[in-house]
């Protein structure tokens, strides 16, 4: 069991809303990962759990007690790779911020607020992604050609696919161990992106409102429009850290090799359900 033994707070405008929202991450125990809409009367609590997915449109949204929050993936993402199982998380809107774009700096944030268990003396904390037992068979979610599957593996680990049809993107695979690659340099820097002419469209459909060159990777069919990347397959790096983000609802990860190819926040949450039905 781990926390937080300081508070950390966060602010920032949200992808999709362009509303600015504060977060503030405080020590919890025994409860497990929750938000409080602290804006809401009786600040209504969301556990963040696959039980409480209501929507997966482009983002993860989470709905318990008459109130929802969305674009959870990244906070949650950091949360689980630095093993931090136990914390309230308060914000005052509907919408983590997006910060960066990435998980960096949820995680830069965290590791200074000192993460340690309360319960064993205040000893720092073991940074390893919590597993809640081995997969024993594999375990598929496919459209066409476009899948996620859980696989049996003597460890954990995450891969994923794209494959787009504009040139800065491309094909592009990443293959991650937490106990091999450190998650805070190899897998959080990485930021969401997007392709230019699909911009407008998605803001019509009153998405994307708070996305931007300085927290978005944008190219168009040519080139990226905001260089340098930080990682020459930064794309897939990033779908992998929203794959993390969305089976860390499970609350615990099974020992498996997570493999997807063209999926979407919609496939996540459809594995990660079969997963908890299955009582992983």
């Amino acid at each position: 069991m781990s926390t937080v033994s300081d508070i950390c707070e966060f602010q920032g405008v949200g992808l999709h809303s362009g509303v600015t929202t504060t977060v503030r991450i405080l020590p919890s125990l025994g409860l497990g990962r929750y938000f409080v809409r602290v804006d809401l009367p009786d600040a209504p609590q969301i556990p963040a759990h696959i039980t409480n997915v209501s929507q997966t449109t482009l983002s993860t949204e989470l709905t318990a007690n008459g109130a929802s929050v969305r674009t959870v993936e990244h906070l949650l993402a950091a949360l689980a790779a630095l093993g931090i199982e136990d914390v309230r998380i308060e914000i005052d809107g509907a919408e983590l911020p997006l910060l960066d774009g990435s998980a960096r700096v949820w995680v830069d944030r965290l590791m200074e607020c000192r993460m340690e268990f309360p319960s064993a003396g205040r000893k720092p904390v073991q940074r390893e992604m919590a597993t809640s037992g081995i997969l024993t068979a594999p375990v598929w979610i496919q459209q066409g050609e476009i899948f996620i599957v859980a696989l049996p593996s003597p460890v954990l680990q995450f891969t994923y696919g794209i494959d787009f049809d504009v040139a800065p993107i491309g094909k592009q695979w990443h293959s991650w161990q937490p106990s091999q690659e450190d998650f805070s340099t190899e897998i959080a820097p990485a930021r969401t992106f997007a392709i230019a002419h699909q911009i407008e469209q998605l803001r019509s459909a009153g998405l994307i409102k708070g996305g931007s060159l300085d927290n978005a990777l944008v190219c168009n069919d040519r080139e990226w429009l905001n260089p340098p990347l930080r990682f020459p397959n930064e794309p897939s790096r990033h779908k992998l850290l929203d794959l993390i983000g969305d089976l860390s609802l499970l609350g615990k990860f099974p020992q498996a090799h997570f493999l997807a190819y063209k999926a979407s926040h919609n496939l996540h949450i459809q594995l990660a359900q079969k997963l908890h039905e299955m009582g992983y």
